[in-house]
Formats: structure tokens, C-alpha cells, sequence
């Protein structure tokens, strides 16, 4: 009785432990689309950060903001059409 009682506990013991090996499900990888939406979603809210930290400088003068703030409209254009090109 004792030997099959040992015996049964190893062989559930094995079993869980082969169980508990395997590798979970990989998850989906996201579609095209949804990366360029995430994509554009990062890129809009950088915009927005810069943006404000550019108008709000304590420092920095009207011709200042108005060059960098052209200079960020530029870029953020420039990326936001090759990000609509990918799509």
C-alpha cells in the first residue's frame, strides 16, 4: 500500500511538473494598421510636449518660439506623411 500510495505522488509529481513546462500561447502580433495608429498617436502626443515646453520657456523670446515652433511643425509634418505612406 505504501509502495503504490509513493508511486502515484511521483507520477502526478512528474506529471504537474511537465504540465507547468509548457510554453503559454504566443500572443497575436498587431496588425499593420495598429501600429501605424500607435505610431501616430506617440507622435502626436511628442508633438504636444514639445510644443508646450517650447511656448512655455520662461527664457525664450516671441522670434525664438515662432522659429522653433516652425521648425517642430516642419518635422512633426515630415513624420506624419511618411507615417500616412506606410498606412
Amino acid at each position: 500500500m505504501k509502495q503504490l500510495l509513493i508511486s502515484t505522488l511521483l507520477v502526478f509529481g512528474l506529471s504537474m511538473n511537465v504540465s507547468a513546462q509548457r510554453r503559454p500561447p504566443a500572443p497575436p502580433h498587431p496588425s499593420k494598421n495598429e501600429l501605424v495608429n500607435s505610431k501616430m498617436q506617440e507622435l502626436t502626443k511628442k508633438y504636444n510636449t514639445e510644443k508646450k515646453l517650447i511656448l512655455n520657456h520662461p527664457l525664450a523670446t516671441k522670434q525664438m518660439k515662432r522659429d522653433q515652433m516652425k521648425a517642430l511643425n516642419k518635422r512633426y509634418e515630415t513624420e506624419k506623411r511618411l507615417l500616412q505612406k506606410v498606412k
